[in-house]
């Protein structure tokens, strides 16, 4: 008797909806959220629904914003545009179907999306965070994803600094070659060389210190050069044209305690070194010091595969610089290579050096042409010791680089 009342009483609610005209159907929430045409401050934000009849309200905010607090947008479309919104950022969507005043839906599960990285801006701005070249906090040096980082087979010495060494390309250009020395680079090229200090080489964790970021910006066919010193909060660097001493100290690899009276050039300093024929330019990244394997793989052949570099096909084409700590290259090359890199800049025609010296450092220079074994005994006495306004390089060090130099003078012993 129980069984027949309780199946009487269902009967009868069945019975009851089915003449209940009032009855709505439940509001479907929106499906497929996705975001597309991304840029750096919009994104168009697109949805399915089956339902013609309904709208939609749409809210939006950085990620981890609390629903209710965001930004509200209503649309009568399967899709809306976002505007004004901040670069390289991550920001949550929320959707709710409306299908009449009284009958909505639930809201979507977040949907995230991230806009893109600012531009790189070519201009020499009041502080180095306005110029993008970094992502994020600015002192993990984070290169930016339109820029890319490069790197030399045989560098400049420079006290015993570091260096994090970038180029940035305008979007839809790439470096021409032009030989093995410098590439061709377009107008608005940014290229910027950090220098640091590892606070302890034997635990890297303990930090570093950055002390300047110097910047070449190409415009109109002509470069431009500014330098900005790092604070002491190591939260911002300030565009400073003028020259500066900075005490530093860092424990080596041998666990000593090492310490420089680091000299931030001025920028008259800049161009003594990055002149040629009275034009300031570029130094380091030239191709044959750039065509080297870095991580497994050759790093010119890197730029010309992903469109970096135009105007050739294959790396073997340029000639390489060698690496002067590499043994299994002959003496003359490592010092060769060696005085390329930290003389050739001035000590070459249309060099700084060029009217008070005839010897050319270039690495491509016959040894004749050179005038090396002429000036021998002049490239000792200027080497050998560490006399500011004497000693070689002029500018560019404190200290002597022992290493560098007894390269040079075993050298100097078998000419």
């Amino acid at each position: 008797m129980k069984k027949l009342t309780i199946l009487f009483v269902f009967a009868f609610i069945l019975h009851a909806c089915d003449k209940d005209d009032s009855f709505t159907p439940v509001c479907d929430i929106v499906t497929n959220v996705a975001a597309n045409s991304i840029t750096r401050n919009s994104a168009i934000i697109t949805w399915n629904n089956t339902d013609d009849s309904a709208s939609y309200t749409l809210e939006y905010g950085i990620s981890g914003f609390v629903l209710g607090s965001g930004v509200i947008v209503s649309e009568t479309n399967l899709s809306t545009q976002l505007t004004a919104l901040q670069a390289n950022t991550t920001y949550d969507v929320y959707i709710q179907t409306i299908c009449s005043s009284n009958n909505l839906s639930s809201y979507t599960n977040v949907y995230s999306f991230t806009t893109l990285e600012p531009a790189v801006v070519p201009e020499l701005r009041p502080t180095l965070s306005e110029l993008n070249l970094f992502s994020n906090n600015l002192y993990d040096l984070n290169i930016t994803s339109l820029a890319f980082e490069y790197n030399l087979n045989t560098t400049l010495f420079s006290d015993f600094a570091h260096k994090q060494r970038l180029i940035a390309l305008p979007d839809g250009t790439s470096m021409t070659y032009d030989g093995d020395g410098l590439p061709i680079f377009p107008d608005n090229t940014v290229i910027a060389k950090t220098f640091f200090y590892n606070n302890n080489e034997r635990d890297l964790d303990e930090g570093r210190r950055i002390i300047e970021t110097r910047v070449l910006i190409k415009i109109n066919g002509n470069w431009e050069s500014g330098n900005y010193k790092w604070n002491g909060e190591q939260t911002e660097a300030f565009l400073d044209l003028d020259s500066s001493i900075l005490p530093v100290s860092w424990i080596d690899n041998d666990g000593i305690t090492q310490s420089v009276n680091y000299k931030i050039p001025s920028n008259t300093d800049c161009f003594t070194c990055h002149q040629s024929f009275d034009n300031l330019k570029p130094i380091g990244p030239k191709l044959r010091s750039m065509n080297f394997n870095v991580n497994g793989s050759n790093q010119l052949q890197g730029f010309i595969d992903n469109g970096r570099l135009n105007g050739i096909t294959n790396s073997t084409s340029v000639r390489s610089l060698p690496n002067w700590e590499d043994d299994t290259y002959s003496i003359e090359d490592r010092a060769r290579a060696y005085l390329d890199v930290n003389c050739a800049s001035c000590h070459i025609p249309g060099g700084q050096c060029e009217d008070q010296s005839d010897t050319n450092f270039a690495y491509e220079t016959s040894l004749v042409d050179s005038k090396i074994v002429e000036r021998k005994e002049t490239i000792e006495f200027r080497i050998s010791d560490y006399n500011e306004g004497i000693s070689m390089p002029l500018i560019g060090t404190t200290i002597l680089h022992t290493e560098g130099v007894e390269l040079i003078q075993a050298y100097l012993d078998t000419l």
